[in-house]
């Protein structure tokens, strides 16, 4: 069984999307919005597999409902305008519906939801949503386990880097950012979030200590986590100091 949500502004639009669905015993469906606010508020209680997605709505766009999302469900773009189609696909949606569309290309988008239902293709869009929306977002978009999930940045204790991806670690907690370490620190707000490694970023809210050696120091975080600072970056430490 999988949790179904059907957005979109459109009466008809919904309305055949549950009439096509009706051939998919194993698909269940759990509630429809015609707004994205309301879109938002189901998609966070109910936490479906998958949703259909209108993108152009009054007052929040289909890519707005996204950024507000806890967890990202497997995501099939359902709309009348075809201008969204190629930013759609680079970010590899599971599949995009133009409208009016038929009951075998419905089932071709589903067939595909199947084959990568162990994996959540709209992550980079979703991504890169939360991250370019301002300079200093305040939710980023990790990996947890099968699913993703969004925290506040103000939870984050340290960032590492991990090849060409970071970890994130929350408390007691490490998710997984698809984005690199140096990509987080220029959206990061520098005041709190200081680069004291070329593999680590700490939060000057979550320290409890710094110890000073010969040559260097060791940053000791809330969480019991110790935190080497490399001499390239000795100055961002000095700084702080009075």
């Amino acid at each position: 069984m999988r949790k179904v949500i059907i957005v979109d502004d459109e009466a008809s639009g919904r309305q055949l999307i549950r009439e096509y669905l009706e051939d998919f015993s194993h698909l269940i469906l759990l509630g429809e919005a015609n707004n994205g606010v309301d879109a938002v508020k189901m998609i966070n209680e109910f936490k479906p597999d998958l949703i259909f997605l209108d993108i152009q709505m009054p007052g929040m766009t289909g890519f707005d409902v996204l950024k507000h999302l806890e967890e990202l469900p497997q995501i099939i773009f359902s709309t009348a305008y075809d201008k969204y189609a190629l930013k759609a696909f680079e970010v590899h949606a599971i599949d995009y519906l133009l409208k009016p569309y038929t009951k075998e290309r419905f089932k071709t988008a589903v067939e595909k939801s199947e084959k990568n239902s162990n994996q959540n293709k709209a992550r980079p869009l979703a991504e890169s949503l939360l991250m370019d929306t301002t300079k200093s977002p305040q939710r980023i978009l990790v990996q947890s386990q099968n699913k993703l999930v969004t925290i506040a940045l103000e939870e984050v204790v340290r960032i590492e880097a991990y090849g060409d991806y970071s970890k994130i670690v929350v408390t007691d907690k490490t998710y997984l950012s698809n984005y690199g370490i140096s990509t987080l620190e220029e959206k990061l707000n520098s005041s709190i979030f200081i680069r004291v490694h070329r593999s680590s970023i700490i939060n000057l809210n979550k320290v409890k200590e710094l110890n000073k050696y010969t040559k260097s120091y060791d940053v000791t975080m809330l969480n019991g986590d110790i935190v080497r600072v490399s001499r390239g970056y000795m100055d961002n430490i000095k700084k702080l100091m009075f």
